[in-house]
């Protein structure tokens, strides 16, 4: 049940440093817009990833939820990520004068943006970023680093201070969750307005966390490590993938629906752009990826549980996250969809620095969190 020391990946590490390189070539070589589009894509997919893992943690405590203890360390060390994700965002800063129209001198001339000055004003835009990330450090604090020791202290009462915590983190999360939607998406159209915007971020935070979630639970079975974790453990993972699949469909559905019929045109203009050309065949691919193929793929009781199912599913659903993220951001620097060296290098460098983050980070700890008292039921789940 102890944590494994993980051997170095040539191929990761390779994979880090050629896209290092070749970010540092994009940061000289492609215009600022581009370059800080790819920056800003990549620290919204690690912040969610790293924020809707910490959610899945604060939901157990939350609903004192047992089935789940046995595989509850996965996503405290994927959380970790946000260790990384600040620096990340801190430099995402260097964005806010190139990409957002609301932080530059002629929005005080723009009589939409006029009125939102002082909100999207680089001034007040950093600090709420600054604040987003300090409190997703404090949730990593007093979740996960209290979950660790108590591997080694079998104190019980690290439970309920989880439990008396579980629900500010739930604000907490609504809140960054609601920053990164409306500060970091859609404040690269700021006269672009949805509701119900930071619920759809919500959904695919949670389900890109489910995803690798479940494809770390299976890598780590597949070594011989998480005994005890048997197939209903992993069809309540494949059930939370379904259930919120249909979940950010039926958000994102709404969202378009009351826009086209309301037919306003600064709300129009938002999916106009997605809608047109080489965008319109990305915007098919996304619907289908993020959820018609995983509706099927998970609709039947015997999928969810099985485990080569499970993990096409979880594949398939963190590179829809990947692909929602560049529809969010891409559209908005006007033109075709660029796909070229620097987005490799992004992906190279960011994708392959987060695995190798996550990698090492699986040697944290034990396997399982072996001085939470609710383990041994956790083991004997049963549906």
């Amino acid at each position: 049940m102890s944590g494994k020391q993980t051997s170095p990946s040539p191929a990761l590490w390779g994979a880090f440093l050629l896209g290092g390189a070749g970010v540092l070539a994009a940061f000289a070589l492609v215009p600022r817009e581009r370059f800080w589009a790819n920056w800003v894509l990549w620290f919204v997919l690690m912040a969610t990833l790293g924020f809707g893992s910490l959610f899945i943690v604060a939901l157990e405590h939350l609903v004192n939820a047992r089935w789940s203890v046995a595989i509850r360390r996965i996503p405290e060390r994927i959380a970790t990520l946000l260790i990384p994700v600040v620096p990340v965002g801190l430099v995402a800063l260097g964005a806010v004068p190139v990409l957002y129209p609301g932080a530059r001198p002629e929005a005080a001339h723009h009589k939409i943006l006029a009125g939102k000055a002082f909100w999207l004003g680089t001034p007040f835009f950093s600090a709420r970023t600054v604040i987003a990330l300090a409190l997703g450090l404090l949730g990593l604090y007093l979740l996960v680093r209290g979950s660790l020791a108590q591997d080694q202290s079998r104190d019980p009462a690290f439970n309920l201070r989880a439990r008396k915590f579980a629900p500010a983190y739930m604000a907490i999360f609504a809140l960054v969750t609601t920053l990164l939607a409306f500060d970091w998406i859609s404040g690269l159209t700021p006269e672009w307005y949805s509701d119900i915007f930071g619920v759809y971020l919500f959904a695919g935070s949670f389900l890109c966390a489910l995803s690798v979630s479940s494809l770390w639970i299976l890598s780590l079975k597949g070594e011989g490590r998480l005994e005890g974790v048997r197939g209903d453990h992993l069809y309540n993972l494949g059930g939370f993938i379904f259930a919120f699949t249909v979940f950010w469909a039926y958000i994102g559905f709404a969202q378009y629906m009351l826009m086209w019929y309301a037919n306003m045109p600064e709300e129009v203009i938002w999916y106009k752009i997605r809608l047109q050309g080489a965008w319109h065949v990305l915007t098919v691919l996304l619907a289908a990826v993020h959820f018609v193929i995983p509706f099927f793929l998970l609709v039947t009781r015997d999928a969810k549980g099985e485990p080569k199912n499970l993990r096409r599913a979880a594949v398939l659903m963190l590179g829809a996250h990947l692909l929602d993220m560049y529809w969010l951001v891409f559209p908005n620097l006007g033109g075709r969809p660029l796909f070229s060296w620097p987005e490799l290098s992004f992906a190279l460098c960011f994708g392959g620095g987060s695995l190798l983050w996550m990698r090492a980070s699986m040697s944290r700890g034990e396997d399982m969190p072996v001085g939470d008292p609710f383990l041994r039921e956790g083991l004997e789940f049963r549906l």
